[in-house]
């Protein structure tokens, strides 16, 4: 079963998104723990944070910097 596609998402001020999904679900996803990774340390900054996105076709939300969450990751572990 493929997860549910991603509609829009918010960041909020503490690095959490407010993920809707396709099926109507919303869920909450702490970016905070993936934030001390080198992949993920640019988000350290809550203006480069707020700046997320909708990837085309929902698959992730991502930033300019090139850092995305898939679909998948935010579906399994938000909440």
């Amino acid at each position: 079963m493929r997860p549910p596609r991603v509609v829009t998402v918010d960041p909020l001020n503490d690095h959490r998104l407010r993920v809707l999904f396709d099926n109507g679900v919303v869920k909450h996803y702490d970016v905070k723990p993936l934030l001390n990774t080198p992949h993920f340390k640019p988000l350290q900054d809550l203006t480069t944070f707020l700046k997320v996105h909708v990837e085309p076709g929902g698959f992730a939300v991502a930033w300019d910097s090139g850092i995305d969450v898939s679909e998948y990751e935010l579906w399994q572990h938000g909440s």
